[in-house]
């Protein structure tokens, strides 16, 4: 038989979760269905997904928004329609797998299961999950180092600190044996934070392979804030890419913050403790400068400002000093694809003194912001408004970021 061609069927399948409320974000609507950039975080998710190696793609989808699933797939998918399917998810995230699993065609032998909100998954990632499975592995897992010092806390005090070198994060998508998962999934007993916890319940090992940080889940408002700046700063993570992108030119923000003398313990400023000085007060340490600096290098990024990142709703950030909102901040910016130009920042208060510390705060900070240029300077209001009282501290800052 000449003349016709045979499609052959993929035996690779992603299951694309897409089935959650977002309770977190808030943004009024499934979570799938919040918009990054002109197009939603579902749309976005399975750009990537169908820039993968080509496999059958079910959408899980809440149950009532599945009209709205497919018009997404099909926009996303052109001339690989005939790969898309969507089915309605369950009451909780293994259950929507579930669904998905039976939507399954009969050929398909390695299953990736990828969370919609991780939209900005690089296709690579997809690629190493394969490869891993394919090499005889049972499943694989992408993962990234912890970065961060973790602590054990119980009742509002830590109990004792985890050795971070232990410690991984988890991303998806998370790809298994089809035959491993089916079995996994009907012996399950009780639900399971993931995949992986899953087969791993079941007794088998998972492997890891390299994350990656553009696999973020988008969970809060701050990480939807984070998605699009990254979106509309780098074309090429648009839904619709273009060949030509020209380099960000260089940005500008300002940042300010204002805090009242009245915090308990020693004063805190410009990363700097200030023995015998009163205290600000705040949910960290009530540093003024640190944080005028945060929100001028946001500011220029465009990534929203400290609130959206460290507000009170972040309780790890209580009583944080400099160095961990600068540390933070760096690496937001560098996810982002700026670095720092330099900074300049303004103390206006009568006290404390800065001339004879003012090497020193500028070394801290600029050590905190990986080495660039911070100057600081300070000047009194003559006697004018609270700062001229002496009832607290106010800093101004400019940031100038650079494409990286």
């Amino acid at each position: 038989m000449t003349g016709v061609n045979i499609t052959p069927v993929p035996r690779i399948a992603v299951i694309v979760v897409a089935a959650g409320s977002g309770t977190r974000l808030a943004a009024g609507a499934p979570k799938a269905f919040v918009g990054i950039d002109e197009h939603t975080m579902l749309r976005h998710a399975l750009t990537r997904v169908l820039q993968a190696p080509e496999a059958q793609i079910v959408i899980v989808a809440p149950a009532g928004r599945e009209g709205d699933a497919l018009t997404d797939a099909l926009a996303a998918a052109g001339d690989r329609r005939d790969l898309v399917s969507v089915v309605a998810g369950g009451s909780s995230r293994q259950a929507s797998v579930a669904a998905g699993l039976n939507a399954l065609w009969g050929d398909v032998e390695i299953v990736l299961v990828h969370d919609a909100a991780r939209a900005l998954t690089p296709p690579g990632v997809f690629e190493r999950v394969i490869a891993a499975v394919d090499a005889g592995g049972v499943g694989a897992v992408p993962v990234l180092p912890v970065i961060d010092t973790i602590k054990r806390v119980e009742d509002a005090r830590i109990v004792a600190a985890v050795e971070r070198s232990e410690l991984s994060a988890a991303q998806t998508p998370q790809g298994f044996r089809r035959d491993i998962l089916d079995a996994a999934y009907r012996g399950a007993d009780q639900d399971f934070t993931d995949d992986a916890a899953l087969v791993a319940a079941a007794g088998h090992s998972v492997a890891v392979v390299e994350g990656d940080a553009l696999a973020f889940k988008i969970t809060t408002p701050a990480d939807l804030e984070r998605a699009r700046s990254l979106v509309a700063r780098h074309p090429l993570l648009a839904s619709a890419a273009h060949l030509e992108n020209p380099t960000p030119a260089p940005r500008v923000g300002v940042g300010t913050d204002v805090h009242a003398f009245g915090g308990e313990g020693p004063l805190w400023l410009a990363g700097l403790e200030w023995p015998g000085e009163p205290a600000l007060s705040g949910h960290s340490d009530g540093d003024a400068v640190a944080h005028a600096i945060v929100d001028a290098l946001l500011s220029a990024a465009g990534l929203g400002d400290i609130g959206t990142h460290f507000g009170t709703d972040h309780p790890e950030y209580a009583g944080a000093h400099a160095a961990a909102f600068l540390s933070r901040t760096l690496g937001l910016l560098g996810e982002a694809g700026w670095r720092v130009g330099n900074v300049a920042v303004q103390v206006q208060a009568n006290r404390p003194r800065f001339s004879a510390r003012r090497a020193e705060a500028e070394a801290v900070l600029s050590t905190a912001l990986g080495g660039a240029s911070v100057s600081v300077s300070a000047t009194t209001t003559d006697g004018l408004g609270f700062t001229g009282r002496g009832e607290g501290v106010s800093a101004f800052a400019m940031a100038l970021v650079v494409p990286s």
